[in-house]
């Protein structure tokens, strides 16, 4: 079976302990090579991970001509450098959440890539997995009548401030790291454009990053609301309410790869006796994304998550922002 060789620009710990070693089970993948800046991070990933090269350079890596696409793990303030210096090298590019910080460089990518031909998506893995294309049937096939609204919550705790996180001007604060996922969501799900947002944020005193961030997207089919924390208990949860019944994913971003996941179906019983458990097998998200990128190069077929997609969410994600400091709402510029 013919697969695509990959390169990975960086050592990030998302990368090393979850999505190379995910790719490597994928059946239209190879994880060609890896590079750091740090030639002992460098050797240390490739080692540990049996990769067949490693790069002290981001440039020397894109400079393999076997190399056909890369995976980019970098901080979220390189994403946009370094997805184009790919593209102009010839590589088709997946990139980690959120792509870019504004709409501006979400337009310049889509340039390239129609420029050079090549393939570029967000790596929003949630949008392949089993979980979310069930709710997704469950959904438009009218099973909890007409969606009205849905409300997500997504939180963990961080505080150390030197950390990247905390960082303003580098893409940090929990909007950029985990607000992206309910924002993505409730467009795939509504399959509609927000009209209007509205926004709320507290920050940290120091980085001024926000660390508690509550939005509501006011679609045209309904409503749209959720949380995001930084320095909260972890949790998780997205629900769909509909005019007969309504669906609760409960580990809807960080499906264990080794675990069943369940969605929950109710007519809205109170006490939870008149409810359905539906079940999903448990699979690896990140191994999917790779299987459906891989493919898409293989096949010349569309990616999963496209770059307009991207660039509705950044858009809403920018409206967001700006709703925070005006106090007002504000319409997503798409």
């Amino acid at each position: 079976m013919k697969k695509i060789k990959w390169g990975i620009l960086g050592t990030a710990k998302i990368a090393c302990e979850k999505v190379i070693p995910a790719m490597q089970k994928s059946n239209y993948s190879e994880v060609y090579a890896i590079a750091s800046r740090m030639a002992d991070k460098a050797e240390n990933a490739q080692k540990r991970l049996e990769i067949p090269f490693a790069y002290t350079s981001y440039e020397a890596l894109l400079k393999n001509k076997d190399i056909q696409a890369v995976y980019i793990p970098l901080p979220n303030h390189m994403h946009v450098e370094w997805t184009i210096k790919a593209l102009k090298a010839g590589k088709h590019v997946l990139c980690e959440k959120p792509m870019a910080l504004s709409l501006t460089d979400v337009k310049q990518i889509m340039e390239i890539s129609r420029e050079k031909g090549l393939k570029v998506s967000e790596a929003f893995m949630v949008k392949t997995h089993p979980q979310w294309i069930m709710a997704k049937k469950i959904i438009q096939e009218g099973k909890i009548g007409r969606l009205r609204s849905i409300h997500g919550f997504f939180s963990y705790y961080h505080d150390d401030l030197e950390n990247i996180r905390y960082k303003y001007k580098l893409g940090g604060g929990g909007m950029w790291d985990i607000g992206v996922y309910p924002v993505f969501t409730a467009h795939f799900i509504f399959d509609e454009e927000p009209e209007k947002v509205l926004a709320l944020m507290k920050y940290e005193p120091k980085t001024r990053v926000d660390i508690l961030a509550s939005a509501i997207l006011d679609f045209p089919s309904g409503q749209a609301t959720f949380t995001v924390g930084t320095q909260l208990v972890p949790y998780q949860r997205m629900q769909f309410f509909g005019t007969e019944k309504m669906l609760e994913m409960q580990i809807p971003f960080n499906a264990p790869p080794d675990k069943a996941v369940e969605l929950k179906l109710t007519a809205g019983d109170l006490f939870d006796k008149d409810h359905e458990i539906i079940e999903i097998p448990a699979i690896n998200q990140y191994t999917l994304q790779a299987d459906e990128f891989s493919k898409a190069i293989l096949n010349n077929t569309e990616v999963a998550v496209s770059l307009e997609n991207s660039l509705k969410n950044t858009a809403v994600l920018e409206a967001l922002f700006k709703s925070a400091v005006s106090g007002s709402w504000e319409k997503p510029e798409y």
